[in-house]
């Protein structure tokens, strides 16, 4: 199997050096180059074609959020990971919105860095737990853009495009749970969860399970206090 490919960005060189000397340790992950800008990182994805970026918000020439929005509209198949030392809303929020499928503080351990490389690899999603629900809990209530939440949507009506199967597997990708602990749940086989949860996704036109579960906010088939926060997987 081939390692996965792994763009690392971010202003501070020690950082970027500690970062690098983490991660091309693991057998199954290829650091194919480093760069200290927004503008750098968006060549070097086209340069180097990586699975995944590990990107910083705040630098010099280009904003982390600004380069993730151009890479993933060029390259929609670059899965995108934030990494920032900054606790706040607003970060998480415009990463999500501009495609990001993953988002960690830097005080997360190596484990959880190497984990979060490889479930967006994996084509999920792995947030920092301590700042996930504030923002999606945010974006449900209308307190941000880019949609209010209809506040009494009647059975059936929320998401019509999906079917009442995949509107109850949603519901339980938002609490967090596994695709085999949603199996469990539904006495069904891994493997039908794992194709409800695809056609959830294309049904969407969304990357991740972050993302249909914002949908899911936003259409009012999840309130906030519903969901979980673990959202890999």
């Amino acid at each position: 199997m081939n390692p996965l490919r792994l763009l690392l960005v971010d202003d501070q060189p020690l950082l970027l050096q500690g970062f690098a000397m983490i991660l091309s340790t693991e057998p199954d992950i290829e650091v194919v180059a480093q760069v200290t800008d927004g503008l750098q990182a968006v060549d070097a994805v086209a340069q180097h074609r990586p699975d995944v970026v590990l990107m910083d918000v705040q630098m010099p020439v280009l904003d982390g959020i600004e380069a993730t929005r151009r890479i993933v509209a060029d390259h929609p198949e670059v899965r995108v990971v934030i990494l920032t030392t900054f606790d706040r809303d607003d970060y998480l929020f415009d990463a999500l919105q501009a495609g990001a499928s993953g988002f960690l503080l830097k005080n997360a351990d190596a484990d959880d860095l190497v984990d979060a490389v490889r479930a967006a690899a994996e084509g999920h999603a792995l947030l920092a737990p301590e700042v996930t629900m504030r923002v999606i809990s945010r974006m449900a209530t209308g307190d941000g853009p880019p949609a209010a939440l209809d506040p009494t949507p009647a059975e059936g009506e929320a998401l019509p495009e999906l079917t009442g199967r995949e509107r109850e597997v949603l519901r339980m990708m938002a609490r967090g749970l596994s695709n085999a602990e949603i199996a469990a749940e539904a006495f069904v086989s891994e493997a039908t969860i794992k194709t409800h949860v695809s056609n959830v996704l294309a049904k969407l036109v969304v990357r991740d399970r972050v993302q249909a579960v914002i949908a899911a906010y936003e259409a009012g088939l999840v309130r906030p206090g519903e969901a979980g926060t673990d959202l890999a997987g």
